[in-house]
């Protein structure tokens, strides 16, 4: 994946990353940045942004460029993959490629969280390791390759870092609150109810914690929205009941 010597001296420091090491970043990318700034840009999250009064060069217009990115690369993968499958099967794969607990994955996996130069508060407060910040910065980090290299070198880094997650879905996936209702209909009980149970962190960087209930079991499942948080539960619950 490299594109630049990792030893080779790199200026582009910044002190509230606790990194600075931008060339470590642009060997996980494979792309050596021909416009710094962006790779700074993707690698800085709102709260940095917000301490030095510059909301504007925060990852969030990246992170919308490399979301529509990620989406295109993955739906080009998936259907040259699975020549014969019909948007019904392929729709569930890349919703899952695509969802925030496997951005997480793939973002803790390669070690981007690492470098992201968020608030010396919300750096004490573990930020960093949230899924729905490393997500985030993921997809900023694809949308800044993208603008800077061109969508091949975009499609390059998902290729390589998404291989093991596309490896993992021999058959379509189930939408877990969906196969979670199905198993509670076949067992003739009543449908999951889920409960929001916690929200706690900023407004901007909000987790929150959700359970659910079915057939007497419980399940549980904290994330960056409502929505993950009920997958996640609804996932948790399955494995249980598996």
């Amino acid at each position: 994946m490299a594109a630049r010597d990792p030893m080779e001296p790199d200026s582009d420091g910044d002190p509230l990353t606790g990194q600075g090491d931008h060339a470590t970043v642009e060997t996980i990318l494979g792309h050596h940045f021909a416009r710094p700034a962006l790779l700074k840009e993707a690698l800085t999250h709102r709260s940095a942004a917000a301490g030095r009064g510059q909301r504007s060069i925060s990852n969030e217009r990246l992170e919308f460029i490399g979301d529509r990115v990620l989406g295109l690369v993955i739906a080009e993968w998936v259907a040259e993959r699975y020549p014969r499958e019909p948007e019904g099967a392929l729709g569930p794969r890349l919703a899952k490629l695509v969802s925030q607990p496997v951005l997480a994955a793939v973002a803790e996996r390669v070690g981007l969280g690492a470098s992201l130069s968020v608030s010396p508060g919300e750096a004490k407060a573990g930020v960093k390791k949230r899924a729905t910040v490393l997500a985030d910065a993921l997809e900023a980090a694809i949308g800044a390759v993208y603008l800077d290299g061109g969508l091949e070198k975009a499609r390059n880094f998902v290729r390589i870092a998404w291989q093991e997650e596309i490896e993992a879905q021999p058959l379509p996936p189930k939408d877990a609150k969906s196969a979670l209702q199905e198993w509670a209909l076949k067992q003739g009980e009543a449908l999951p109810t889920y409960v929001v149970v916690s929200c706690s962190g900023p407004p901007h960087a909000p987790e929150f914690c959700v359970t659910v209930t079915a057939a007497g079991r419980i399940g549980t499942g904290c994330g960056g929205s409502k929505r993950s948080a009920e997958t996640l539960a609804a996932e948790d619950l399955l494995r249980n009941l598996a």
